[in-house]
């Protein structure tokens, strides 16, 4: 460990607990809501059932924002006060959509609880490599990033018990209590971990110099493209799998299980990962999840207008399947990809890949969103034309540099 901490540092058991809570903090604020999206249409007066997505989109929209406003300031203030002002943003949006009287009310109160999170989803990174480099920080990440993929699998049964026993509101209630206790386990417990002789100034210009030199350097706004052309069709299934399951294939209460196993493939292809591209590289792993999936969804159409849009659900599941396996193996290699020319302003860099690829899903993911009928077609059309998109933006940040060393 690096002898960068300003305070005793945690016990590593403590530590990847503490930070796995507020990373988990994403995932119960996206997939506990979830269930509770036709309850909130019904109460806030929403005409069209599709505008109930917004309660989703809205919270990326502030997540993309958040990122390039808190990775920068970490740097400048501390990692203990971002997450401090972030959590506290958080919460303070959760209260506004608790108490919302209208539906715009709710989805203002979703932007600012999307800025707040953003800062213990990217400031925690931080502050793991302030403490831990190399191989110990590898095996740490890995023991957090163990535990925060169990939340996607669990958060929407724990948010329609939630709706079950105490309604819509109880679940933001709920997730405000989560919040609170994160807040007092952090401010208590964990030490600064950037000392002020390390700290950078924060300025729009340190930021916007970032964000040129990330759309001026080739492969890191091709890689950034491409994890945004992986996004769309994503945030698209994400505001609309309520309605997916629950309306399309009337699951019901085994809609979170549903859910769940899908967002299993995706965690296990993650930790997988680790293991595959150590032999095979990550552009060689990111090309064939991506080839897999356009070639995937091209041949599942067909079967879905056999259907008149609505495959057998076994059927629409082995294909989901697949394509989050293939999903959860772009993710990290296509930010790992686009930050690699970024080393030199890796804080910032990797603030402004995720934003930029935040912003690229946002517009085009809700558009898709809005285009559900109670059909697969525009889903599954999504992932191919997605899909052949981020082969495009591949290719061509791969060619960025004929001499570099294959990765």
């Amino acid at each position: 460990m690096s002898r960068t901490a300003t305070g005793p540092a945690l016990r590593p058991g403590e530590f990847v607990s503490l930070i796995a809570l507020l990373m988990s903090l994403v995932a119960l604020s996206i997939d506990a809501m979830l269930p509770g999206l036709p309850a909130i249409g019904r109460d806030l007066g929403v005409l069209r059932r599709n505008d109930t997505q917004f309660v989703i989109t809205a919270l990326f929209l502030g997540l993309g924002l958040g990122q390039i406003l808190f990775g920068p300031l970490s740097d400048r203030i501390g990692r203990r006060a971002a997450i401090h002002a972030g959590l506290i943003l958080f919460m303070a949006g959760c209260l506004v959509s608790l108490f919302a009287p209208t539906f715009e009310v709710m989805v203002a109160g979703r932007v600012l609880q999307g800025i707040g999170v953003a800062a213990p989803r990217i400031v925690t990174i931080a502050m793991v490599r302030d403490q831990y480099e190399g191989r110990r920080m590898a095996r740490l990440m890995s023991f957090a990033m163990a535990v925060f993929i169990l939340v996607p699998t669990i958060a929407p049964a724990l948010g329609q018990g939630i709706l079950w026993l105490g309604g819509w509101r109880a679940i933001f209630a709920t997730i405000f209590g989560i919040a609170a206790i994160a807040l007092a386990w952090f401010s208590l417990r964990q030490p600064e971990t950037l000392p002020g002789a390390r700290r950078r100034p924060f300025s729009p210009r340190y930021i916007g110099g970032a964000a040129l030199e990330v759309l001026r350097t080739r492969a890191a706004l091709g890689y950034t493209l491409a994890a945004g052309c992986v996004f769309d069709p994503f945030l698209a299934y994400l505001s609309s799998a309520q309605q997916i399951f629950q309306d399309a294939y009337r699951t019901g209460a085994l809609f979170p299980l549903w859910f769940g196993v899908l967002a299993l493939a995706t965690g296990c292809a993650s930790l997988l990962n680790g293991r595959l591209v150590m032999k095979h590289g990550m552009r060689r792993l990111s090309r064939a999840a991506t080839v897999t999936i356009t070639l995937v969804s091209v041949a599942t159409w067909p079967l879905a207008m056999a259907f008149e849009g609505l495959p057998p659900f076994w059927l629409f599941m082995a294909y989901l399947l697949a394509v989050f396996f293939c999903i959860g193996l772009l993710f990290g290699n296509l930010n790992a990809l686009a930050m690699r020319p970024l080393g030199h302003i890796a804080g910032v860099g990797a603030a402004v890949v995720a934003s930029l690829s935040t912003f690229i899903a946002v517009p085009l993911g809700t558009l898709v969103g809005q285009r559900f009928d109670g059909t697969m077609y525009a889903q599954i059309a999504a992932f191919a034309v997605f899909g052949a998109g981020t082969l495009a933006a591949s290719w061509w940040a791969g060619r960025s540099s004929p001499g570099q060393v294959r990765s």
